[in-house]
């Protein structure tokens, strides 16, 4: 299961690729610590949403924990869709083998009316809010509280903390620097802090392999901000030899080689030639299916 930041849709995405079983950001992009905190404490307590959680803004309804991803013209497909992915996040917490969080930015803006701390402020007005830098001991209480809660339900669970290297430059160069250095000091503390479970709870420098090792902006999209395709795929193969078994890499190669296949576009889809290669297709795909049931090729 991956949560967080949009780097974790970017990893994500390799892992639906590759027909892995994953579930990723239920509730869209969350940027901060809190914000995923909310969304596994309301999966794991079953605190469905209530209409009063409903704000409503320029014609559409959203919800301060979610991203604006889930928003909806009516109120209740919004009520259902949100507790429906609450059912949903609960289900995977207590089966996943590991979590994967990246942490994007430890600026977070409280809503005045509420004093509560949100995960989108959906355009609404900035003077409704309050703008605020988390403190390392703050983010630190976050994430134990996070593997507390998880543990609870799912003692045997592996957490992967990772911090996104996409720099938040709307709130300045100093001002992200800053963010990135309080949320890459609390996950070590809070990894540090439970050194019992330490094999369960490791550090993957995302982060790092961006600033330091693809620090080219040729790594970079157009926006000079986000990495592109080469940089995740770089960073996703680096990931891979660590997390991943030969057995795993293996599936996945057969997984990617049946993709690339299915992508194919014939010039003749009517040839001989091309009804043998789908023949063959079809039975490398069962041949994987024997062994795991769960993929499925659309």
């Amino acid at each position: 299961m991956l949560l967080g930041s949009c780097f974790s849709e970017n990893i994500g995405s390799k892992f639906e690729y590759h027909k892995f079983q994953s579930e990723v950001n239920p509730f869209g992009i969350l940027f901060h610590p809190i914000a995923i905190e909310n969304l596994i404490t309301r999966s794991i307590n079953q605190d469905f949403y209530i209409d009063e959680e409903i704000v409503y803004q320029n014609e559409i309804y959203s919800c301060f924990d979610a991203h604006s991803k889930l928003n909806s013209p009516t109120k209740d497909a919004l009520l259902d869709n949100l507790n429906t992915q609450l059912k949903l996040t609960s289900q995977y917490l207590h089966s996943a083998s590991h979590i994967i969080i990246t942490l994007g930015t430890a600026w977070v803006y409280r809503y005045i009316a509420t004093d509560k701390i949100v995960a989108n402020c959906h355009k609404i007005p900035q003077k409704q809010f309050l703008k605020e830098l988390l403190s390392i001991e703050d983010i630190v209480a976050s994430l134990e509280n996070i593997m507390t809660l998880v543990r609870s339900v799912n003692p045997k669970v592996n957490f992967i903390f990772t911090v996104s290297p996409v720099r938040h430059l709307k709130d300045g160069f100093v001002e992200n620097n800053r963010s990135k250095a309080h949320l890459i000091t609390a996950i070590h503390q809070a990894i540090k802090g439970n050194r019992s479970l330490s094999e369960l709870e490791v550090y993957f420098p995302s982060y790092e392999i961006m600033m330091d090792e693809l620090r080219d902006y040729r790594f970079y999209n157009q926006d000079m901000i986000h990495p592109n395709d080469l940089a995740i795929d770089y960073i996703w193969e680096k990931f891979k030899t660590v997390w991943l078994t030969e057995d795993a890499i293996l599936t996945s190669q057969k997984v990617a080689s049946i993709q690339a296949k299915k992508a194919h576009r014939p010039f003749n889809p009517h040839s001989k030639a091309h009804q043998k290669f789908l023949a063959n297709l079809q039975l490398e795909i069962e041949d994987i299916q024997k062994e795991l049931p769960h993929i499925k090729f659309n």
